[in-house]
């Protein structure tokens, strides 16, 4: 297949949705030799937060010199986004390359009536058949939904990570924090150090997987934790402290909860240190300081001030307006708001809008379970205003913010990937 064949096919795999289970990657994977096997890989789950820690450790890998693999998801504008060498995505010649391979894989597999693999699998064996072609020193890889029976969980790495648990993803993680804290603790294995920042009632079932596992848990807060220094939208400065280590970080991310997160990337980074001299001190700071992460309170322009923001549950727009009333405690807010309609929109709709603040609602995405920007107005209420366009919506807020206001465009990863699309397309 070529780059655009390639894309066809993936798209036609879209229908087969999201479908938990291991025998379908694991035979795929199997079909291709086992590729996950042939890496030294980093493992990274949570409900948020994932993706920036994700970022930092494969940036602190690179800073040491090391070939580093990078798998995320999802993407915003390309599915390229998600495999990534050494900082960059894979070009579109080795993505049709993976992917033609995964597809014959596909075939074979399914011709032995083991199922149909989804569209998450092929991407996750066609990532990891790249890292293992381009012999990367480590792979940091991104879990896609959940831990336990996401496709990624075929690893045993170096170091597991999970970043925080809160209520997301209800339908297929559990119903209550404890069940899916259970889940994110699918990824801890034998012996293989974790690292977390969970908090509360979701840290026992992390905590009993640990014990079980025989898996050293570093948990933020007891055995590592942040202290702000200085802090704005355009970056800070904290101090990370672990027994008798004490230095002083500084990093582009702006909110309360990059530090924490920055804080996991380095201690899972100096875990992985103690086997690997390369991964040195200064590259610590460097790689945590190279790394900007899009679509997490990215400001993308000035006068207004224009933030982009993918907070599409409670967590992460609690985490959102934290940032806001910190940075723009004295300035009422222009949102463009678009969500998915499984999510919790009600609740997230109450964290995030203030007295004053003006929301404008959009469909998210099209061809998606967006909820329509009509329905979404009803739900915030407020006099939030529906518009057919995310342009029409984001000038009306750029006009409303005029030169000295805010605008956040927020609510759903789709909806970033929908503003990014509109921006590059001029």
């Amino acid at each position: 297949m070529n780059y655009e064949e390639s894309l066809k096919y993936l798209d036609g795999l879209g229908k087969f949705g999201i479908r938990l289970g291991m025998e379908r990657i694991e035979a795929l994977l199997a079909e291709l030799g086992n590729p996950e096997q042939k890496i030294k890989t980093i493992h990274v789950t949570g409900t948020n937060g994932k993706g920036s820690v994700t970022s930092m450790i494969a940036n602190i890998f690179l800073a040491s010199g090391l070939t580093v693999g990078k798998f995320t998801s999802p993407h915003f504008v390309r599915y390229n986004e998600r495999i990534e060498i050494n900082g960059k995505e894979i070009d579109d010649s080795t993505f049709a390359m993976a992917h033609t391979a995964v597809a014959v894989a596909v075939e074979a597999v399914t011709k032995k009536g083991i199922g149909q693999p989804t569209q998450f699998e092929v991407l996750t064996a066609a990532g990891f058949l790249v890292f293992a072609l381009e012999q990367v020193d480590y792979a940091v890889i991104e879990v896609g939904l959940g831990g336990l029976w996401d496709s990624t969980n075929v690893i045993t790495p170096e170091v597991a990570v999970i970043t925080n648990v809160s209520m997301d993803h209800m339908d297929r993680c559990g119903k209550t924090v404890e069940e899916i804290a259970m889940q994110k603790a699918g990824i801890i294995k034998e012996k293989v150090p974790v690292v977390t920042a969970t908090t509360d009632t979701a840290l026992g079932p992390i905590n009993a997987m640990s014990m079980f596992k025989q898996a050293p848990l570093y948990i933020f807060g007891r055995d590592f934790s942040g202290q702000e220094v200085t802090s704005s939208m355009a970056g800070q400065t904290f101090t990370l402290s672990a027994g008798s280590y004490h230095s002083n970080y500084s990093i582009k991310l702006p909110g309360a909860h990059q530090i924490a997160n920055t804080a996991l990337a380095v201690v899972a980074a100096k875990i992985v240190s103690k086997k690997d001299a390369r991964i040195t001190e200064e590259a610590l700071h460097v790689g945590v300081a190279n790394t900007s992460w899009p679509g997490r309170l990215e400001l993308i322009g000035k006068n207004p001030d224009v933030i982009l923001d993918g907070a599409h549950n409670p967590a992460g727009a609690r985490a959102l307006r934290a940032a806001l009333d910190k940075y723009y405690s004295e300035k009422p807010v222009n949102y463009v708001f678009g969500m998915m309609s499984d999510k919790a929109i009600e609740e997230v709709a109450k964290i995030l809008f203030r007295q004053g603040d003006k929301v404008n609602t959009v469909l998210a995405d099209t061809g998606t379970r967006a909820e329509s920007a009509k329905q979404l107005a009803v739900i915030v209420g407020n006099n939030a205003v529906a518009y057919e366009s995310v342009e029409d919506a984001y000038a009306c807020a750029v006009r409303a913010a005029g030169k000295e206001g805010v605008v956040c465009i927020c609510g759903s990863l789709y909806l970033i990937g929908t503003f990014k699309a509109m921006v590059q397309k001029g």
